[in-house]
């Protein structure tokens, strides 16, 4: 099985795409448009995708990316719970952060980054330490502030996307580049579908 994976689907531009990476990209494409219109089979999807990308990743000395993709897995369980759950019985309604909230989840994602960023430069042997930090600190703010259905977490998924498809693009896994070329675009669809969906915030 692990042959089969990382044996080679196609080639793009001479360059070999492996199933692992191929069937990965089709999960979490699957998985966002699920986000987009709030359906709860996302999460699920989203595991299978982490495990998957997991080993992606490191085999390409992506080690921050790869162990976020095991916070990912668990993560994807606890959103799923918390959106199958509700609120007092009720699905979970979209709601925009409170300013205070915001100011401290950048400050929280910033200090992640420069602790990951300096565990990736002195303990691996990665040659992009701080490039590989930031989506890793930064998806787990976009996580918890999806699965907690916040506005902002599409806000903050485009800038992680931005990054992560650079990232991806100087590793030359650039069927993952284009995914994270569309993440971007479906992440500025899915700020204005939620906002269009939006309740007041008690908050």
């Amino acid at each position: 099985m692990t042959e089969f994976l990382f044996s080679t689907a196609f080639s793009i531009w001479g360059l070999d795409t492996s199933w692992l990476e191929f069937i990965a990209v089709l999960l979490a494409f699957a998985m966002i448009l699920c986000n987009i219109v709030e359906l709860h089979w996302g999460w699920p999807l989203a595991a299978i995708s982490s495990v998957l990308y997991f080993f992606l990743f490191w085999t390409q000395r992506l080690y921050g990316d790869a162990l976020l993709q095991v916070f990912f897995a668990v993560l994807a369980m606890w959103g799923w719970s918390v959106w199958l759950r509700g609120m007092d019985g009720e699905p979970l309604p979209i709601t925009r952060m409170p300013p205070r909230q915001r100011v401290t989840l950048a400050w929280m994602g910033t200090l992640l980054w420069l602790a990951t960023g300096g565990v990736l430069l002195n303990f691996t042997d990665t040659d992009v330490p701080w490039w590989d930090a930031f989506p890793t600190a930064f998806s787990l703010v976009g996580q918890y502030l999806l699965a907690h259905k916040r506005l902002e977490n599409w806000a903050v998924w485009i800038i992680v996307n931005i990054v992560a498809a650079g990232l991806f693009a100087w590793k030359a896994l650039w069927l993952t580049t284009l995914l994270y070329l569309v993440f971007i675009a479906l992440s500025a669809v899915g700020w204005r579908t939620w906002a269009s969906r939006i309740k007041a915030d008690p908050a």
